[in-house]
């Protein structure tokens, strides 16, 4: 017999009463999976056991094991005349991935693609970027701005703050070299990335350059580059044409530990 349910805001589940896993774990790993992954929320209040029992159809003794199982672990916590409340807070990870394999493949797109150098200058960054690298009084980085196209497509707006980069930073070396090549060939060494991937609306000027009308959805990625003493060498922002641009990776379940 299928007990197909709802559960306040969870999906639905089915207990399965013939299953040779026991109700009250099939009901724990539910409840469990969704406190893990985000859903039910740090303080959410879980059902009742008399709720849990009229909802799945089983027994109050199956329901309380379950909640006293989660309370075991510490997911939620059981007080007399209060009911249950999860007191686990969910926190996304990041996706990991070998560096190596991602670091060559920034060469590969390097390599693959033809850049335009709209300016390079030493200048002070905004004062959130200036806070990351924990720039001095009057300190400068190097800003460099150019544009990715494959053809006569355009398809990244890459605006980048570096620190270091103190030689190699004419127009046609930056034109002719990956960024990885560059960092190289000033003595800096890429140890640790850390990426956000999220969306962004094109600005004016962002648009005129990968013609398209401002406004208009892009892929956002922001790219904090470290040495070996992690300290931040690389700040990238880089504004993709969804259509003319996508970012895949490969992953095996040691990558994502």
């Amino acid at each position: 017999m299928v007990t197909d349910v709802q559960l306040g805001s969870l999906p639905k589940t089915k207990l399965i009463e013939d299953s040779p896993t026991p109700l009250y774990y099939q009901l724990y790993s539910h409840i469990k999976h969704n406190i893990l992954n985000g859903t039910l929320e740090d303080g959410a209040q879980l059902p009742t056991e008399l709720g849990l029992s009229q909802s799945f159809n089983i027994s109050r003794i199956t329901a309380k094991r379950a909640l006293d199982e989660l309370a075991a672990e510490g997911l939620v916590a059981r007080r007399r005349a209060k009911g249950t409340h999860v007191t686990h807070h969910y926190e996304p990870k990041p996706v990991k991935a070998p560096l190596v394999g991602m670091l060559q493949e920034l060469e590969f797109l390097g390599q693959h693609s033809d850049p335009k150098v709209l300016e390079v200058i030493e200048a002070r960054p905004p004062a959130n970027i200036a806070n990351e690298f924990a720039l001095a009084d009057g300190e400068t980085l190097t800003k460099i701005t150019r544009v990715r196209s494959r053809g006569n497509e355009p398809f990244g707006y890459y605006t980048s703050w570096s620190k270091g980069l103190t030689h190699h930073t004419e127009k046609s070396i930056l034109e002719s070299k990956t960024r990885l090549e560059i960092f190289r060939m000033n003595g800096i060494e890429i140890a640790h990335v850390k990426q956000i991937l999220s969306a962004k609306s094109a600005t004016i000027e962002v648009a005129r350059e990968l013609g398209v009308e401002p406004g208009f959805a892009l892929l956002s990625l922001i790219r904090r580059s470290f040495d070996k003493d992690e300290n931040l060498v690389d700040f990238l922002h880089v504004r993709y044409h969804p259509d003319r641009f996508q970012y895949q990776m490969d992953l095996t379940p040691e990558t994502i530990k």
